[in-house]
């Protein structure tokens, strides 16, 4: 018996136990600097998607995933901010794939369901993380999605265009993806020792056979990835505080 039937097999029970894996470890090339530490409002923005976390009644755990050369200084920030949830601050790989492996491994608490967050997230809401952890109690993982505005083409090599993808089928793919512990475990563990890296983590899970069911995003949960998503971001703040 494999890993997917071993998943499969499981009884799915209503919003099982979840812990959190923030990733912070990635070279911020896009952004020009390091965005996890930028402010906004006052509050670094890897604090701001911890920070959601450790206020979620779902969530039990939270480990944090970092540059070696920052562990200590993401390690205070933590202490700082008193997140109680961080059982964790661990060092990432050189890809998203091995980092998402070392932070699923370092949980301490053997929780159901595991969420895998982007750290440049600092907007996700306390609805989006209900919705994915009940999906993912019932579906064995969930991925929030956001449908697609823009028309999409396709091209080829040399630039040119080749064909129009349906937008209508379509999607934005957003974190947390949540998966059953053991199932995002193996799969990770089995992309890695392949030498395989995946953007989307739903994408090392989706390889050992089991679908994924999408749940409803959220058009806030931006990922800060360029200098403008940060005037974004300020706008998303500014129209917060005046609904107040």
């Amino acid at each position: 018996m494999g890993l997917f039937d071993l998943c499969w097999n499981k009884k799915p029970e209503p919003m099982r136990s979840c812990g959190a894996v923030v990733l912070a470890a990635g070279s911020a090339q896009r952004m020009g600097f390091d965005k996890m530490t930028v402010m906004l409002d006052g509050i670094p923005v890897l604090i701001r998607a911890i920070s959601a976390f450790e206020r979620s009644p779902l969530i039990n755990e939270i480990v944090v995933v970092t540059r070696e050369d920052r562990l200590a200084e993401i390690a205070d920030l933590c202490q700082q901010y008193q997140l109680k949830k961080v059982t964790a601050v661990v060092s990432g790989g050189k890809t998203r794939t091995e980092s998402a492996l070392a932070g699923v491994m370092a949980q301490k608490h053997d929780s159901a369901l595991t969420a895998i967050h982007d750290g440049a997230r600092p907007f996700v809401s306390q609805e989006l993380i209900a919705r994915a952890v009940e999906r993912a109690s019932i579906q064995y993982g969930a991925v929030p999605v956001i449908k697609s505005t823009d028309t999409l083409r396709e091209v080829n090599d040399e630039g040119t265009l080749t064909g129009t993808l349906d937008r209508d089928r379509v999607v934005r793919v957003q974190t947390p993806q949540i998966f059953l512990t053991d199932l995002v475990k193996g799969a990770l563990s089995d992309a890695v020792r392949r030498g395989m890296n995946f953007t989307d983590d739903a994408a090392a899970v989706e390889r050992m056979g089991l679908a994924i069911k999408s749940v409803p995003g959220d058009e806030d949960n931006i990922k800060l990835t360029t200098p403008q998503d940060l005037v974004i971001a300020e706008e998303i703040l500014r129209r917060r505080r005046e609904a107040g």
